[in-house]
């Protein structure tokens, strides 16, 4: 057990960036290195870091970090596709790792990690940063206390912005981000399971590109991310669940939504409102008592990131398994689980059918 853990990023676009935001407000977290082929990106983190940044190691590739010796934890913040090849010299070294979602972007690969990360005895933590938003906590919270009885049904909506620019716009092509359902949708899918304790056994997506980057031309290829898509998950349990999601609705005034109906009630969650709904059930033409409590979230960890203040509850508790003192609460199978139905999803949009999740030999 160590008192002070010593961090690297691999990546260090804009979730890296926030990643160093909220590790500057985490006790006990200290940035030592920093890994990105392209020197831009590498300014924008030392911006971040203020004065701090002399303190800090740059490389130029991951492998050479890895062999440093220089830190106790990574986190991998590389682009999607590059998430294998980064997390080798990891694994080889037994370092603790946060690796962003989605874990990687095929089966294969994602496979591949879930099996490496079995086999080392280091924390190897999927960053899901949604599961960590304090009024998502507290809705889970109230689930499994059958606060709605037995959980039937289980919607979530997202209405948001654009995926943002990156780096040689490499998030524009479902060859380097698994496809906008394994990409974004990854986080919904782990939501899914984690609420329902299940896993999921069919799949069905309407989906497509409508709106956005219809027009952008990159080496003479358009992108050929969805936009917009109604996703179901049937699961094992009997619970199904369906996600709404809309990248042109920006101007939505919450842009998650969750809603979980039991048998007994319904319950929502609205971010980034914060508010948490209860509507049980009454008599066709009797008053509802609908109860509404809006759930705080920290003024610091909200200005540290961009996800509700969920990334620096998530850095707690991975500095915490690091330390020894905690568990990891995400698994690198939770991840893999979480690409599968993505993947499942991007197939069903793609074919216009059902997917059966046996048919990916998971």
């Amino acid at each position: 057990m160590v008192d002070v853990v010593r961090y690297g990023l691999v990546g260090t676009g804009l979730m890296a960036n926030e990643h160093l935001r909220n590790l500057a407000i985490t006790p006990g977290a200290v940035v030592t290195a920093l890994s990105d082929p392209v020197e831009s990106s590498l300014a924008t983190a030392k911006q971040t870091l203020g004065a701090a940044a002399d303190k800090v190691a740059t490389f130029d590739n991951g492998a050479a970090l890895a062999k440093s010796g220089l830190v106790d934890a990574v986190i991998v913040a590389s682009p999607n596709h590059t998430h294998r090849k980064v997390l080798e010299p990891f694994f080889d070294v037994g370092l603790a790792i946060l690796c962003e979602k989605p874990l990687a972007t095929t089966l294969e690969d994602a496979r591949w990690v879930a099996d490496r990360a079995a086999e080392t005895k280091a924390p190897f933590w999927t960053a899901m940063e949604y599961r960590y938003m304090p009024p998502v906590e507290e809705f889970i919270e109230q689930l499994r206390a059958g606060r709605i009885g037995a959980l039937k049904m289980l919607s979530i909506r997202e209405h948001r912005f654009p995926f943002l620019k990156k780096v040689n716009d490499w998030n524009r092509f479902s060859r380097n981000s698994g496809g906008t359902m394994v990409e974004k949708c990854c986080h919904f899918f782990d939501m899914m399971r984690l609420i329902t304790g299940s896993e999921a056994v069919r799949v069905y997506c309407s989906g497509a590109m409508d709106v956005n980057h219809r027009d952008e031309r990159y080496n003479g290829e358009t992108p050929d991310i969805i936009d917009n898509s109604y996703t179901t998950v049937d699961f094992a349990n009997g619970v199904r669940a369906m996600l709404d999601l809309s990248m042109f609705a920006e101007g939505a005034e919450n842009q998650e939504e969750i809603t979980a109906v039991g048998d007994k009630a319904r319950l929502d969650v609205l971010i980034p409102e914060g508010a948490l709904v209860f509507s049980p059930r009454v008599g066709l033409r009797e008053p509802k008592q609908v109860e509404r409590n809006v759930i705080e979230v920290d003024a610091a960890a909200l200005k540290a990131g961009t996800h509700h203040g969920s990334t620096f509850y998530e850095h707690q508790k991975f500095n915490a398994a690091v330390r020894g003192v905690g568990p990891v609460e995400v698994t690198a199978e939770d991840g893999f689980a979480a690409v599968a139905i993505g993947i499942a999803a991007e197939i069903s949009a793609r074919e216009k059918r059902c997917v059966e999740m046996t048919e990916l030999r998971l």
